[in-house]
């Protein structure tokens, strides 16, 4: 961990001291280099949509054509930090693509973007759930446009199911049993892993399998309001499904790193992969053959929502930075990202579902998430609302479901570390 830190901290300074060097940021050099033609930089924590971007970019410059823009991505893991430093100082970028929710918070509290109320009249239109990502949390002022949200739920090897004799689960009893006869068949049913680079993933794991039966929307809503906890017995026993499941997970599940079971899927060697829509894309670039479908999760037995819900939340947004020498072309650049044009670029180039209201996504599973979204969207509890504060209730979780699963504590004493750790900072009410 601490040569992590070291190498990040490393990382951080030369970034910084690159961009402090005579000549200045990239903004002014396309100012020297271009005459009247200004240079934008964007910042983006994506290294692998470089392609993707450069080419939907090109697109705004036609429209645009005294402004460029410079797509700049860093490492995911090193990028908070990066963009902390770069805001702080007159060396950041231009635009900046933003974390939601939590992530999102110091940069607002520390006065470094713009906000953009009344100044991106398309954002009045945007899914009022999508919008709270960009929001402070404080001040309720916008500071991003939203550029996609996720959805979690199912996807299945349609060929493994038809070999089978398997129809989508239409109740959570018909899951079992197709898990009970994929595994007897030697196939892996649900492409789960807890290993030390995955425990992220086991909240979105819990989420697909629990949020019905922990209450969804009415549970997260008395949670905020201070009539429920984490202790409650509905979100108890949405852990304990996870510790019911592990049986149809992967051997030793929590030695099963993120590549392993993305592999088992990819290769038919499992018929299960309860993920997020960020996940198709890679899936299919893996295997373009594969033929998937996407299931909803049916509601658990004693579940107070009967209804099969898709939980998801907003990835995030690009927002401007404070201290911009070009606020003017930065506010063009993301104004036009509240755009059909745009959407539907990032959309169709990347593979994922775009927050701007009215696009199609062009992939027909997509789509299909979409709908089932716009139709019984449900929030994801810990990310939206619990990642304000430190400890991080995410993180908490996932740490202690990893513990779980290794037979190292139950899911009682999951929800009291997870109501504990976030009785530090959250307040009922704020």
């Amino acid at each position: 961990m601490k040569r992590r830190w070291i190498a990040g901290a490393i990382g951080v300074l030369a970034v910084a001291l690159a961009a402090c060097a005579p000549g200045g940021g990239a903004s002014e050099q396309g100012d020297k280099a271009g005459g009247d033609k200004v240079t934008l930089s964007l910042w983006s924590w994506r290294v692998e949509d470089v392609k993707a971007y450069e080419k939907i970019l090109a697109t705004f410059e036609k429209s645009h054509p005294k402004i460029h823009v410079e797509f700049k991505p860093f490492q995911a893991t090193e990028y908070p930090n990066i963009l902390a430093t770069g805001l702080s100082g007159t060396a950041g970028p231009d635009v900046a693509q933003l974390k939601s929710y939590g992530g999102l918070q110091p940069l607002v509290e520390a006065g470094q973007l713009v906000p953009l109320d009344g100044k991106v009249e398309a954002l009045s239109g945007f899914d009022a759930k999508l919008l709270e990502g960009a929001k402070g949390h404080k001040d309720g002022k916008i500071y991003g446009v939203p550029f996609a949200y996720q959805t979690l739920q199912v996807l299945y090897n349609k060929k493994l199911f038809g070999d089978n004799g398997i129809q989508p689960p239409a109740t959570w009893d018909d899951m079992i049993a197709a898990a009970g006869k994929l595994k007897a068949a030697g196939i892996t049913p649900f492409a789960v892993a807890a290993g030390p680079d995955a425990t992220w993933t086991l909240p979105i794991v819990h989420e697909i399998f629990g949020n019905a039966r922990y209450g969804s929307t009415k549970f997260r809503d008395a949670l905020l309001r201070g009539e429920k906890k984490f202790t409650d017995p509905d979100f108890t026993a949405s852990i304990k499904l996870i510790k019911d499941l592990e049986p149809y997970f992967p051997k030793d599940v929590v030695a099963v790193k993120i590549p392993d079971v993305q592999a088992l899927f990819a290769t038919g060697k499992a018929a299960m992969y309860p993920t997020g829509s960020f996940d198709l894309a890679p899936v299919l670039a893996a295997n373009p053959s594969l033929d998937l479908g996407v299931f909803q999760v049916p509601p658990p037995p004693g579940s107070p929502v009967t209804t099969p819900v898709t939980p998801g939340w907003a990835d995030g947004s690009f927002g401007v930075n404070a201290k911009s020498a070009h606020q003017a072309e930065a506010l063009e650049l993301v104004k036009w990202m509240a755009t059909p044009e745009f959407g539907q670029l990032y959309a169709s180039e990347l593979k994922q579902l775009s927050a701007v209201p009215g696009v199609t996504p062009p992939d027909p599973l997509l789509a299909e998430m979409a709908k089932n979204y716009a139709a019984n969207g449900a929030p994801y509890t810990l990310l939206v609302d619990f990642r304000y504060g430190q400890p991080n209730g995410d993180a908490v979780f996932r740490d202690e479901v990893q513990k779980m699963l290794a037979g190292q504590t139950d899911p009682k004493a999951v929800a009291e570390s997870v109501q504990k750790g976030v009785g530090q900072w959250f307040k009922p009410g704020n």
